[in-house]
């Protein structure tokens, strides 16, 4: 009896925490640069897969963990012609996660470093985001 009461009460104290323990790492985008795949996780379960783009050769994506540091729904490139960059969550210095209009090339490498979307993916990234925060929010990028 003392064994199901001290069980059922550590199960209570979990169920408490547990809405902090998810909230601290919502969403969690993670990016494999050898596959050209991204898995969005959100509370603790994988919601979205989607192809990517990411550095072609001469380029390079950082590899690490990030947060994001600035968003824009709309958002155009000074460095190349002012190409668009729609849903643009830059995670660091000038490199983003953005939709993109070349989805031909999704799932090969294929940008100057930044990670491509389709268009759809990342507006559903970006609402993410938005909804649980920066802070709340990790970008894991791995070869």
């Amino acid at each position: 009896m003392r064994q199901l009461f001290a069980t059922l009460a550590g199960l209570a104290l979990f169920a408490l925490a547990a809405p902090d323990i998810a909230r601290a790492q919502a969403v969690v985008a993670h990016i494999d640069l050898s596959t050209q795949s991204m898995e969005v996780w959100v509370e603790g379960w994988r919601e979205h897969s989607w192809p990517i783009s990411t550095a072609r050769k001469g380029y390079r994506t950082p590899a690490g963990t990030y947060r994001p540091q600035r968003m824009y729904k709309r958002y155009f490139s000074r460095k190349y012609d002012n190409a668009p960059m729609p849903y643009a969550i830059f995670f660091d210095g000038g490199y983003a996660i953005h939709g993109t209009t070349d989805l031909r090339r999704l799932g090969r490498p294929a940008s100057h470093g930044c990670v491509r979307l389709a268009p759809a993916n990342a507006r559903t990234l970006f609402g993410l985001v938005s909804d649980y925060g920066s802070d709340n929010t990790k970008i894991i990028i791995t070869r």
